[in-house]
């Protein structure tokens, strides 16, 4: 029997995807929203934290980046 994970590799580049947009919008300087709070999304540099990044000031969106 074999598994069929077409459907799980599909929705995971989906959401790939979409994160790797809104980094780009993000990191352009143009306003991206959160789709939870509708809040701007913001760049955190490692400068402000220890966890840099791009999220919303409520913390329903949250993207680490690596910063090297």
């Amino acid at each position: 029997m074999k598994l069929d994970f077409s459907g799980l590799n599909k929705q995971t580049q989906k959401s790939f995807g979409d994160q790797r947009a809104i980094i780009k919008r993000v990191m352009q300087g143009k306003q991206v929203l959160c789709e939870e709070c509708k809040q701007p999304l913001l760049l955190v540099t490692p400068e402000a934290s220890e966890k840099p990044g791009i999220s919303c000031r409520k913390g329903c969106t949250n993207i680490e980046l690596d910063f090297t």
